[in-house]
């Protein structure tokens, strides 16, 4: 069985868990929110990637959404703007999802910003995509917390909305890390950015895989052998996803 290792990386001028950052990308700018933290990719107008850990405790939060949707100021570089998406055909599609900041009414009102939007077909928003962060809160209750980065699959020659250029990812990913004794697990996704009536699990990809389709480096601070070991393969039974019929 993995070995679980403590583990505490220097944020600001304390100590505190930061498992769900991957490694930083240079041409990136990064910022901590009060529910999640960003990498902003200025060429594609949106996040590479949204990381944050989700708790029980979380989810049982009652602050109310509030469609707050507005160009993020820390950016020094701009945000998109809520007319880039208008009569685009697509969603401004959350990638920190407001309904995991429902713990916190500041959480709740940045996960509207801007910089957390990307462009997204209503039936896959609405859809497959809404299905899976709803899975992934039924496993942070289950496991008592869950780490998650996610956000669209940034590559050249996307299509773009817009006066700002927004770039439309054709696919959408999400990692998820247990790092909760005695079950470690880890699971991928990556998901055409369109209606699909397929179980999500047909989608599941071992973390590699994700890292392979974005060149992002997922949960590179915990220890080599377990980063390995957890990212290797994917073990669907221990994620209660059951096997398929014949």
């Amino acid at each position: 069985m993995m070995k679980l290792f403590p583990l505490t990386i220097l944020f600001g001028n304390a100590l505190c868990a930061q498992i769900e950052l991957p490694a930083p990308l240079p041409s990136d700018q990064v910022i901590a929110y009060e529910g999640y933290t960003i990498s902003y990719n200025e060429k594609h107008e949106q996040a590479s990637w949204v990381a944050y850990e989700l708790t029980a405790s979380e989810v049982g939060g009652t602050v109310p959404r509030r469609n707050e949707f507005r160009p993020d100021k820390k950016i020094k570089t701009g945000t998109a703007y809520l007319v880039d998406y208008k009569g685009s055909g697509y969603d401004r599609g959350h990638l920190a999802p407001a309904a995991d900041m429902k713990w916190s009414s500041i959480a709740m009102s940045e996960s509207f910003y801007m910089s957390n939007m990307s462009p997204q077909t209503p039936s896959f928003n609405r859809g497959i995509w809404k299905k899976l962060e709803n899975q992934v809160r039924m496993w942070a209750l289950e496991c008592g917390s869950v780490y998650i980065v996610t956000a669209g699959v940034l590559s050249e020659d996307l299509p773009k909305i817009g006066v700002n250029d927004v770039s439309v990812p054709g696919y959408y990913y999400k990692v998820i890390l247990d790092y909760t004794e005695p079950e470690l697990k880890g699971i991928g996704f990556v998901i055409p950015n369109q209606k699909s009536s397929q179980p999500i699990e047909s989608f599941s990809v071992p973390i590699d895989h994700v890292e392979q389709t974005t060149g992002i480096d997922f949960f590179y601070t915990i220890p080599d052998e377990v980063e390995n070991e957890l990212e290797a393969s994917v073990d669907l039974d221990k994620w209660g996803f059951k096997p398929p019929k014949n």
